[in-house]
This record gives structure tokens, sequence and C-alpha cells, in this order.
């Protein structure tokens, strides 16, 4: 038996859209619909984890659970990794989802798919993936593609993550989703290491993992969740959760 906790790394040092967290979204801040969408995968307990005061407020302010965390961690994996100590030194979870706090429009179906790989114990972290369907994306180094070899109808191995088109040949491409599903010892194995050396070519913090030789499996789903950087996209997801457009819908 599993123990999820699903923690949502949280911070208001965005570049280009200034306090993206409280930014609202049909009367409620973003960081907020998230933490919602969460909870509705009723997996397990769900916190926010954010070194700012501002985001806990609203989020215990909407029901939620937050923890407050340092200022200074370099990405969201080494956030939850404090997170987790926090709030189950005991170690009670033994599985930690990593929910990114600037996905409103993500499904729940689509954070309980990511749990499901974990059910082979050789899998260290699980993701998710979804084909590619708009040509341009393919060459966009802004959309991350999963290289993996498909082991069951609807779930890749992940051989290699990389902004490049890839792999070669016939055949569909992979746009990686960046929610991850840790073991919690593969959570603790990963924030141990170093930066590697791929990943600092990439700009890829999932590839350490691989270069470190722990597997990673992409459960593919019908629909990419919008992530939200920039005000066009906030504009973007506020037109899709006031029409409640389904994710698989989402282009």
């Amino acid at each position: 038996m599993s123990n999820p906790l699903i923690l949502i790394p949280s911070r208001l040092a965005s570049t280009r859209l200034p306090n993206k967290p409280l930014a609202l979204i049909g009367g409620e801040a973003m960081i907020v619909h998230v933490w919602r969408r969460a909870c509705d995968s009723r997996l397990g307990r769900v916190a926010v984890a954010t070194d700012t005061a501002e985001i806990a407020d609203v989020v215990r302010a909407a029901g939620g659970e937050a923890v407050m965390t340092r200022g200074d961690h370099p990405s969201g994996s080494d956030r939850i990794h404090e997170a987790m100590m926090t709030l189950d030194p005991d170690g009670r979870h033994d599985i930690i989802i990593n929910v990114q706090g600037d996905l409103p429009t993500i499904e729940p179906e689509s954070i309980r798919a990511v749990f499901g790989p974990l059910a082979n114990k050789a899998v260290d972290i699980a993701t998710l993936t979804a084909v590619i369907r708009r040509e341009e994306e393919k060459t966009n180094s802004a959309v991350v593609k999963v290289v993996g070899t498909p082991i069951e109808p609807g779930l890749l191995r992940a051989l290699y993550f990389t902004r490049a088109t890839a792999p070669w040949g016939e055949g569909p491409l992979y746009h990686h989703i960046g929610l991850y599903a840790y073991r919690r010892v593969a959570l603790q194995r990963f924030v141990s290491l170093p930066p590697s050396t791929l990943e600092q070519r990439e700009k890829l913090e999932q590839l350490r993992a691989l270069e470190a030789g722990m597997r990673i499996d992409a459960a593919v789903v019908e629909g990419v969740p919008l992530g939200v950087d920039t005000q066009e996209e906030l504009d973007r997801a506020r037109a899709i959760l006031a029409r409640k457009i389904p994710e698989s819908r989402i282009v």
C-alpha cells in the first residue's frame, strides 16, 4: 500500500509574469486552482510549499495546507524535499508527487495518471507525456521531448529528455509534461546528487536522474496542460477555465 503526498512548489520570483501564483483566475488565485485540482485527484494529502507568506495565506484562506520553505532553493525538487521533511519527518508518505504551481488547467485524472508507473517496483520516478500533434512544437526548443521505448500501451520507459527534435525517423514525438511522482528514497537520492553534465547542457533537471542510473517511466495522457508564464497564457487560462474546456481539447 502506498501513501502519497502531493506537494505544489510555488514562489513569486517570475520575471515574465510578476506575482504569477497570486494572479486571479475567475476570482481565485492561480495557486488555489492548482491546489483544488490536486485535491480533486483524491490521491492523498496536498500541501503548497512556498517561501512567500502571501502565497501561504491565500492557500490557507481557501482551506488548504501550506508549508514555508527556504528562499534559496535552486529548484522545485529541492523545495518539495524540504517540505516533505518538515511535514513528514517520520516517513509515513512513501510517494511524493510534484505538481507545478503554474498549471491551473491540469486535470485531476492526469495527476492520478502520474502515480500509475510506480506500480512497477523498478521505477524510481514517474512522469507524464503526450503525443505532439502540432507541427511547430516538434522543432520548438521550449517543448521538451521524451525519447522513450514503449513497454506497454500508454507507457514509455524514458531513455532521454531533450529540447531537440528526437528521435529521428517515422513515428510519434512525445511532449514531456513536467509532473513527477518520486519514491521517497528516489527524491532523497536525487536532491543529494550534484548537477550533471547533460542536465546543465540541456537545462533539464530530470537528466540528472537518468545520468545517475535512475529509472523514469512516463504515462501517456491525452492533453498537455497549459503552463502559465506570460500574460497571454494567463488570459488563455482564464478563457479555458471560464469555458471549462476539457484538458484533452487544449491546443
